[in-house]
């Protein structure tokens, strides 16, 4: 009898736990990044600072349990695709997040549409993924705006800070000469292309654009160029942390005589140890920890990680993650449920109208897209804006614009 009692309490248990388990409520979120390949600190970052956030909630949401599939971009185009879309088939998600490279935006556009999948705030900022959405609004609605706008939108502030410095007699270059680099791909052909026409409309001429490729560390062929051009300024980025650090490096090893722009090189928290006082004079466009919750927050992220976040991938992951998870509350809260259906509803009736955005975060003010300028953010001072800096001792001071400035440029005595 003591065993007959025992098999049916366990059959009990077996019947009733499995309904519970069964009307457990649980969103799968498919989370895009590099997390192996030549970038994959910045994918180190970006999991870090996604799990912050949501172990702030316990992983949840109302009544539904997070669940994450991190997809490993590799910073590949091809295999990022593949990857997302056996994530979609195998595991079934929800919706998707994240993502850092320009290129991988594109192809995991087209995954998105076809499983009608929403994505939100890839880091991608290519210009072709402008184009991409805008030739077909329907079908790419579902790459839900872009985390970082396109750098013809950014990229302008360095102009303008050179400009005010040749203006008020702080930097006298011999000719107003210029060579670009940049990785060769979308992202750096849009930063080197957008940067070079903005040169040309200031009055420089720019004699070369040179393209590199993802990881390459030997930049001296590339330097040499540079010093028989002769040129006052040479501007360009990277998109991985060992290329810019040894590009940064290795135009002071080559006695380049001329001021350098290496955007990126902040982009990684530990910059200064990758690149010492090679850095020293350096300019770089980077958002700061200037409120107190990014102070805080990068406190917190040391404390925790044993490393320091940078501010444009930890902290703006962060804040893009925070967004997120009120884009999943708001969803929930107006709509009842969360599914494909509801958060794709919610991108399209509050987030790309500008009905919803994040005031909430570490490094902007306020995250917000419109319908003029989506898939893009607003960008502004009171918006999304990112300040020029110059890397002195180990520090990074605000050179630009005026309203956040703390020094004028300072001009390394190399410099022609």
């Amino acid at each position: 009898m003591k065993k007959l009692t025992i098999i049916l309490a366990l059959a009990a248990l077996a019947l009733f736990g499995g309904q519970a388990l069964a009307q457990e409520k649980v969103l799968r979120v498919g989370s895009l990044g590099p997390f192996t390949g030549p970038a994959a600190r910045v994918g180190q970052e970006f999991k870090d600072s996604i799990n912050m956030v949501l172990e702030a909630v316990d992983y949840k949401v109302g009544d539904y349990k997070i669940e994450i599939f991190w997809i490993d971009s590799e910073s590949d185009a091809e295999k990022s695709a593949r990857a997302y879309e056996q994530t979609v088939v195998r595991d079934k998600i929800d919706v998707g997040f994240g993502g850092w490279h320009a290129w991988v935006s594109l192809s995991c556009m087209e995954v998105t549409a076809k499983y009608k999948i929403p994505h939100f705030f890839a880091f991608g900022a290519g210009s072709e993924i402008n184009d991409k959405y805008n030739s077909d609004k329907e079908k790419y609605k579902y790459w839900v705006g872009k985390g970082w706008p396109t750098a013809y939108k950014l990229s302008i502030g360095y102009v303008d800070a050179l400009e005010d410095a040749i203006a008020k007699g702080i930097w006298k270059p011999a000719e107003k000469k210029a060579s670009i680099f940049g990785v060769d791909n979308d992202w750096g052909r849009n930063f080197g292309n957008s940067l070079g026409q903005q040169l040309k409309d200031a009055g420089w001429e720019v004699v070369s654009y040179d393209w590199v490729q993802l990881g390459e560390t030997d930049f001296i062929p590339l330097i040499n160029k540079l010093k028989n051009a002769n040129v006052a300024l040479v501007a360009g980025t990277m998109s991985d942390p060992p290329s810019v650090s040894a590009f940064t490096k290795q135009t002071k090893e080559a006695s380049l005589k001329s001021l350098v722009v290496s955007d990126g090189l902040g982009w990684v928290g530990e910059w200064y140890e990758l690149t010492g006082e090679y850095s020293d004079y350096i300019l770089d466009m980077i958002p700061q920890w200037t409120s107190p919750k990014s102070q805080e927050f990068k406190k917190a992220f040391t404390d925790k990680y044993g490393y320091e976040p940078g501010p444009s991938t930890g902290g703006l992951c962060y804040d893009t993650a925070t967004f997120f998870l009120k884009v999943l509350q708001t969803t929930l809260e107006k709509y009842g449920e969360l599914t494909t259906e509801t958060i794709t509803k919610c991108a399209e009736e509050l987030v790309m109208t500008g009905q919803l955005s994040l005031t909430e975060g570490i490094m902007m003010k306020e995250y917000k897209y419109t319908p003029e300028t989506f898939p893009d953010l607003v960008v502004g001072n009171d918006f999304y804006m990112f300040p020029v800096i110059q890397y002195m001792g180990g520090e990074s001071i605000m050179i630009w614009p005026p309203h956040v400035k703390t020094k004028d440029l300072q001009i390394p005595p190399y410099a022609m």
